[in-house]
């Protein structure tokens, strides 16, 4: 290998986001490594829900930008994302009600297409469902769901038209420092390749990536279950739907529905590659339960298969996105389930910071998703935060 510019370490669809945003402003001499393979880790296994219905205003603004790409991938990347435009819809009980309000009239202040509905208009979206127990409820008709893998693949192939490198089944051992700043990159085999710029996108095995330099990314990997259910019937092209009284989740997936817990029904695990194939019998039964309350009209359901995955969690469940106190060395991980929204603005965000220590995504100051508010003891949160929902909204 030669001695590029950028090392990128992970090649799901940060890392291939990132490289992408470099090499379209330029810097073509970039190199992304990955131990397995593009969007192997928890891209290839994301539910790949795509809103902007967010709290923490620049989250929203980051889903807001990343969103232009979804919708126009084909144009941008050259290759499709699998992005199906259903929609995205937001239910809330009482006790959530004036967060909700002020959360979505927020949202529109940053020129998000969402809007609050009555029960008429979300019974027309959902005709199977159950809603009384609902306060109300917010429409974005721009959101919806792609897939991840070839998300990945998509950004992949593009940073390679414009001269990107991603090198597949190469596992880096060791980040290079000397006198403060980076030199380079140690494989697994004993090769280094030099470099004066490092990111680390490789979400929770960032963690044992930096520790060796005295940065402890306050990471835990978290696992996460989900189940595929059969409906027995065509139910038509729906929207996404996310439950905040029941607290879950729910998209089709060809002609079956991807159930998934947002209640806290997600658990740490002390080590990222090792968690259950299929979702534990407590999960299934939990998921089963709250789609059966929800979706009475769905007359013969069945459970068709079950996923499990792992999300890189932080304190206050949002990214770091940041240069480190070290020169030349940057990380991207930390996502905690919301990186497939906002993986097209991380690349832009981190190109930024790489090339001019600044910020261009607009509502998106450089300074936000800073490694170091967690020492200055000021966490980034929701400014509406839901009643039981608060660390995904």
């Amino acid at each position: 290998m030669s001695s590029p510019d950028v090392v990128i370490v992970g090649a799901g669809v940060e890392g291939t986001s990132i490289a992408y945003a470099l090499a379209s402003r330029g810097t073509a001499d970039v190199t992304v490594l990955d131990r397995d393979a593009i969007g192997s880790g928890g891209t290839g296994r994301s539910a790949g829900i795509v809103r902007c219905h967010y709290g923490v205003p620049e989250v929203a603004a980051l889903a807001r930008e990343s969103l232009e790409v979804f919708q126009h991938a084909e144009e941008i990347l050259g290759a499709s994302v699998d992005f199906e435009q259903v929609g995205y819809l937001v239910g809330i009980g009482e006790d959530n009600l004036a967060p909700f309000r002020a959360s979505v009239a927020a949202q529109q202040t940053l020129g998000i297409d969402t809007g609050e509905i009555g029960h008429a208009e979300a019974a027309a979206l959902w005709p199977v469902a159950h809603l009384d127990d609902f306060a109300s409820f917010a429409y974005e008709p721009r959101g919806g769901y792609a897939d991840g893998y070839a998300t990945a693949h998509a950004f992949a192939g593009a940073a390679r038209r414009l001269g990107a490198s991603i090198t597949q089944g190469t596992a880096v051992a060791s980040v290079e420092v000397s006198g403060g700043r980076v030199t380079g990159v140690t494989l697994a085999d004993g090769t280094t390749l030099a470099t004066p710029t490092v990111v680390v996108a490789a979400s929770a095995w960032s963690v044992p990536l930096l520790a060796p330099l005295g940065i402890d990314l306050p990471i835990t990997p978290y696992l996460v279950q989900e189940v595929l259910i059969d409906p027995g019937q065509d139910l038509g092209a729906r929207p996404v739907f996310s439950d905040m009284v029941s607290k879950q989740y729910v998209h089709q997936r060809g002609h079956e529905l991807l159930f998934g817990d947002s209640g806290g029904f997600e658990r740490p695990i002390p080590d990222p590659d090792r968690f259950p194939s299929h979702a534990e019998d407590a999960a299934i039964e939990r998921c089963a339960e709250k789609a059966m309350h929800r979706f009475p009209g769905i007359e013969d359901p069945s459970v068709k298969t079950t996923s499990t995955g792992m999300i890189d969690v932080t304190p206050d469940w949002n990214p770091i996105i940041s240069a480190t106190p070290i020169n030349g060395l940057y990380v991207a991980a930390g996502f905690s389930g919301h990186g497939f929204k906002i993986a097209p603005a991380v690349g832009r965000l981190m190109a930024d910071l790489i090339l001019d220590g600044t910020s261009s995504v607009p509502d998106v100051p450089a300074e936000t998703f800073r490694f170091s508010r967690y020492e200055e003891g000021s966490p980034l949160l929701s400014k509406y935060p839901y009643v039981g929902a608060s660390k995904i909204r």
